[in-house]
């Protein structure tokens, strides 16, 4: 270790500050569309109208959407665009037996998906979707061992969390958010397609066999940090320096949704003096092939010299239609534009890492002039491993690895200005090695780890060093791995965030 390291990573104490888990958090959407009929002064000019049978009645008493009806009725009310990676939800305040109300989306080319809620006399007795083209049910499903609830005294808003190749229902009353079911529609329609998704439509639906009645105060579309949140990675220039920016910390971290390919890379901000974690963006990934493609895991980094926002990412799109068979592996990605707010789009590109490979994080080492690589390797599970190369975007050798123990969320990062390779393992340890001859040299001191002590504990241990004036010379955002509840079938849908800030023992 070089002379002038008075301080290494074991030396650190890392104590826990706070903790937090998104839930679809209203003060965390970003908006892309609403329907908020206590501001609509020319509610069908604003929100055109399509009734397919009968004569419903629409109304706007108290700020509030009517839908009546008296024989059978059938109409839809026009509030937003589409998009494969947003969250639509529609509040329900009141109804009658027999009416169903929730969305639709619809494209041009004839198919319509369908999710309702199934209400009673002033209340929520059911949950169902379907897709269908033309007259043809390409698929349908139900909640199964659904609870009633009632509408009298608090509104229920029905959540359709859009999960790149499918879909997740939601209900929440009270703030209590309940996941009632889940579907997958891509063998039937690709709703990443940019030809798919550009022209469709989403519509508030209410319909019923005779007596429709229902009130709704509004209805939403918008990106949001999912249920879960995890592989929180800082976003830093070429050489590895975590960026702050207006007083904050950026963050990539994945946006949960249920097992892959569902999850979508989100992006967070923080004040390093505060617990202040807010949600900033989506970023989808364009490999020209007329997808925009939900990967995972990214590193990206601000390339100085160029201006240009570039990085790596692993490309989990591979499982999210089972008949392409595609291939996993690392991509290069890159933008003009700043990726960290809003939705925006990297191009990406294959850069020769075919393979079981995950994690991808990079620096430019000034002294040797070669682009540097720490990621997790599959050679009998997961174990951490450095590539180098020549250049950032392909190339990549390997030069140190893979260790023996178990790892994930690799990260290269400065102690008192030396560099280190971390990872997280199934041992319940932050492990540290050098950097990038991945020798073993301990591991992170923590006074409340962020997993039970038989609890998965696979998760990353994203350290970054604070400049003089903040309340740590060093932080530590983390997360954990408990699952949303209620979810069958595979999932991957933790965690909540713990941050920490690191002291000199």
């Amino acid at each position: 270790m070089p002379a002038q390291a008075e301080h290494s990573p074991m030396d650190l104490r890392f104590t826990r500050q706070a903790t937090q888990r998104m839930i679809f958090d209203d003060d965390q959407a970003l908006r892309l569309s609403s329907l908020e009929p206590a501001k609509d002064t020319g509610l069908e000019l604003m929100h055109p109208v399509r009734r397919t049978t009968g004569q419903a009645e629409l109304s706007v008493p108290q700020g509030r959407l009517v839908v009546r009806g008296e024989d059978a009725t059938d109409a839809s009310v026009w509030f937003s665009g589409f998009n494969p990676f947003a969250t639509y939800q529609v509040e329900i305040a009141g109804s009658s037996d027999g009416t169903s109300a929730g969305l639709e989306f619809i494209h041009p080319g004839g198919e319509v998906l369908r999710v309702d809620a199934v209400c009673g006399q002033e209340s929520i007795r059911g949950v169902r979707w379907s897709l269908q083209r033309k007259d043809e049910v390409l698929m349908k499903g139900e909640a199964e061992d659904f609870r009633q609830r009632p509408l009298a005294e608090h509104p229920v808003t029905l959540i359709v969390q859009m999960a790149a190749v499918g879909f997740n229902v939601y209900l929440k009353q009270r703030g209590h958010v309940e996941l009632v079911g889940r579907a997958d529609v891509v063998s039937h329609l690709d709703l990443r397609r940019k030809d798919v998704f550009q022209n469709t439509s989403t519509w508030l639906r209410i319909a019923g066999d005779k007596g429709t009645y229902a009130v709704i105060p509004g209805a939403t579309a918008a990106l949001t940090p999912g249920m879960g949140q995890a592989d929180i990675r800082a976003i830093t220039d070429e050489e590895g320096t975590p960026l702050l920016d207006g007083g904050r910390l950026w963050f990539t971290a994945t946006t949960r949704g249920g097992g892959l390919p569902h999850p979508m890379q989100g992006v967070l901000s923080l004040d390093p003096g505060l617990s202040d974690l807010k949600f900033e963006g989506v970023i989808a990934f364009d490999r020209g092939d007329g997808l925009l493609r939900n990967e995972l895991a990214s590193h990206l980094f601000l390339d100085r010299a160029s201006g240009e926002w570039r990085g790596w990412t692993t490309a989990f799109s591979a499982y999210g239609d089972p008949a392409k068979k595609e291939k996993k592996e690392i991509l290069a990605v890159r933008s003009k534009k700043d990726p960290r707010r809003g939705f925006s789009i990297m191009t990406s590109a294959p850069m020769g890492l075919v393979g079981d490979y995950e994690d991808p994080h990079g620096i430019h080492d000034k002294e040797t002039g070669k682009w540097r690589m720490l990621l997790c390797q599959n050679v009998n599970g997961y174990k951490a491993a450095v590539f180098e190369s020549e250049r950032w975007d392909g190339g990549f050798q390997r030069i140190a690895g893979p260790v023996t123990t178990d790892s994930t969320g690799t990260t290269i990062q400065k102690v008192d200005g030396v560099r280190y390779a971390f990872f997280g393992s199934s041992d319940r340890s932050f492990h540290v090695c050098s950097f990038p001859d991945l020798k073993p040299l301990g591991t992170l001191n923590l006074d409340l780890p962020p997993w039970e002590e038989n609890g998965n504990a696979r998760v990353w241990p994203n350290l970054v060093p604070l400049p003089e004036g903040s309340p740590a010379p060093y932080l530590l955002l983390t997360f954990d791995r408990t699952n949303f509840p209620g979810m069958k079938g595979p999932n991957w849908t933790y965690g909540a965030m713990h941050l920490y800030h690191g002291q000199i023992k």
